[in-house]
């Protein structure tokens, strides 16, 4: 519900093992019931989430989290992950801005070993 933008995408995904319903790899046939757990990596994301209930037909966004909630721990787990990333990103080296055309040649200079 509104994991993947298509159902093309959503089956590439269940094809890859990027979904798993109830701890087994799902298949693109496999019916999913109120109650089952699916887990959903995305992105370099985990998703857990749990069926609530199931709809006949696709519709919004906002339609679709209606029918499912994400478990706890997934959202602490994705949270913690995601701070993570930004400490990560504080501590990477970044110039304060862009080179120049004269620092661009210096660098390709550099990285080339030529003077």
């Amino acid at each position: 519900a509104r994991y993947y933008r298509s159902r093309s995408l959503a089956l590439e995904a269940v094809k890859g093992g990027h979904v798993h319903i109830n701890g087994e790899r799902g298949r693109p046939s496999h019916p999913i019931k109120p109650g089952d757990v699916l887990k959903i990596t995305k992105a370099g994301a985990t998703y857990e989430i749990e069926v609530q209930i199931l709809s006949e037909r696709r519709g919004n966004a906002a339609a679709a989290q209606a029918l499912y909630r994400e478990l706890p721990e997934s959202l602490a787990r994705r949270e913690q992950q995601r701070e993570l990333y930004r400490l990560n990103a504080l501590c990477s080296p970044r110039p304060a801005k862009r080179p120049d055309k004269r620092e661009r040649r210096a660098l390709q200079a550099w990285r080339h070993g030529h003077d």
